[in-house]
């Protein structure tokens, strides 16, 4: 079964397109103490020429230059502009009484100045016992108990000058700048664009597809000593060559240019900013002033005779009398804004100055040159004869010995062919390199042939 199946792969491997014109079963004429083996002869092939395009055709362009005259120009050199006067704003002084402590009334122990103050309840007392208390008249008197008035200094800010507004003239600023000045006008140029190329790589066909016969293995046969030969038909594939081929990318052609103008620095005074007027809103001007207010009002009891007195208060003997303390004032000076400012305006004129200019008279011509397009000619191979099997008388273990394989060995050595270790003995690496030998001469393959022999010069 296994040898079965090994010829059935093999079978596979073959195209049905290819065939070989079918080999005798056994080999011709064959004489005693020869062996033959069924090998396969190369295809043959013939090296040809070919002319390839490798810098097509193109054009050179060349340009006859512009024709200019000069002329005269008149250029502004300080542009019109304005300036400002400022008329100022006008004050007054005028005198103001600030009240800066209250006019009180409030009930006290006596008339005397430090005398303590009296609580409601000693005010309601007196007003059961009879007291007209809202008609009374600074100077009347009653007795209580009190913890005392208590005031706090403050400070309060009083405008002695209003707000005002202020006008300030920022004047124009300038800066000298570099003006440029066109001496020749823009004009249009034609110019010569050349061709461009770029280098392409091309492929070749140098040795088309082939198949060649290889031997295959038969597992079978290393298993249990089974004979059988298998021939496997392998397709090559075809062989190219890498040409650099020169190729126009872009053909030569003119293209018109905008030549710009040619242009002259000359140093000019030029504005920055116009004259303006600035508003200042000035602040008022204030001073702060001391004044005296109520921090906490006083606080009464009324208590039994007898009864104990925390220390905290102070008996009055129950007498109350209206004070009146008058009001304080203060004088201060305000200035106050009598008329504001204003700005007058002034016209400043512009200044010129003439120079000489460039004047387009001819535009620029163009002239074409043709370029003739390059040729390479490339060698390559094409095939003449295809492969085919044949009986070709090979070495075998009749007539093969330590020293013809030494021989095999060295030959294959010197024409550049590593046949691995030069020992007399036909290893994997002698019939790798005897195979290769045998491809890249065209020689038959399959077996060590006697024309494999002759070709590398071994006499038996």
């Amino acid at each position: 079964m296994r040898i079965k199946s090994s010829l059935l792969v093999a079978s596979l491997l073959i195209p049905m397109s290819y065939t070989y014109a079918e080999v005798s079963l056994v080999p011709p004429n064959a004489k005693a103490g020869e062996c033959y083996a069924k090998v396969v002869i190369p295809a043959k092939y013939k090296t040809v020429e070919e002319k390839v395009l490798i810098q097509e055709a193109s054009e050179k362009i060349s340009i006859i230059p512009a024709k200019y005259e000069w002329i005269n120009q008149k250029i502004e050199i300080t542009p019109k502009s304005k300036k400002l006067i400022i008329v100022p704003a006008h004050y007054k002084k005028i005198s103001k009484n600030i009240e800066v402590k209250p006019i009180t009334r409030s009930w006290h122990t006596s008339l005397k100045s430090h005398s303590a103050p009296v609580s409601k309840e000693i005010l309601v007392a007196a007003k059961i016992k009879g007291v007209d208390l809202k008609n009374s008249t600074p100077g009347s008197c009653f007795k209580e108990y009190y913890t005392p008035l208590r005031y706090k200094t403050i400070t309060e800010k009083i405008v002695i000058q209003e707000e005002r507004i202020k006008n300030k003239i920022v004047p124009a600023t300038y800066k000298m700048v570099e003006k440029t000045i066109k001496v020749t006008p823009a004009s249009k140029k034609t110019i010569t664009v050349p061709a461009t190329y770029e280098n392409k790589e091309v492929k070749i066909l140098v040795e088309k597809a082939k198949t060649v016969w290889k031997k295959g293995v038969n597992p079978a046969q290393k298993l249990n000593g089974a004979t059988g030969e298998i021939m496997c038909l392998v397709k090559i594939p075809a062989k190219y060559k890498i040409v650099h081929k020169k190729v126009v990318k872009t053909p030569a052609t003119t293209k018109i240019v905008e030549v710009p103008a040619v242009l002259k620095t000359i140093k000019v005074k030029e504005l920055v900013t116009e004259a303006s007027n600035k508003t200042i809103t000035l602040p008022a001007i204030t001073q702060n002033i001391d004044k005296k207010v109520i921090d906490k009002k006083p606080q009464f009891s009324w208590f039994r005779v007898g009864e104990h007195i925390d220390k905290q208060w102070i008996y009055t003997g129950h007498q109350i009398c209206l004070v009146e303390t008058p009001a304080k004032h203060r004088k201060i000076t305000k200035n106050i804004l009598d008329s504001n400012a204003s700005v007058k305006e002034v016209i400043v004129e512009p200044s010129y100055k003439v120079i000489k200019v460039k004047k387009l008279v001819e535009e620029a011509k163009e002239i074409k040159t043709p370029i003739e397009a390059e040729y390479k000619m490339l060698t390559k191979r094409e095939k003449v004869s295809d492969a085919y099997q044949s009986w070709e008388r090979i070495l075998c273990q009749t007539n093969m010995n330590k020293q013809v394989i030494l021989k095999i060995q060295n030959a294959l050595q010197a024409k550049g062919y590593n046949p691995g270790k030069v020992d007399g003995v036909l290893g994997r690496g002698t019939h790798v390199a005897i195979d290769k030998y045998q491809r890249d001469n065209s020689l038959a393959t399959g077996g060590i042939t006697y024309e494999t022999l002759k070709a590398l010069n071994i006499d038996l």
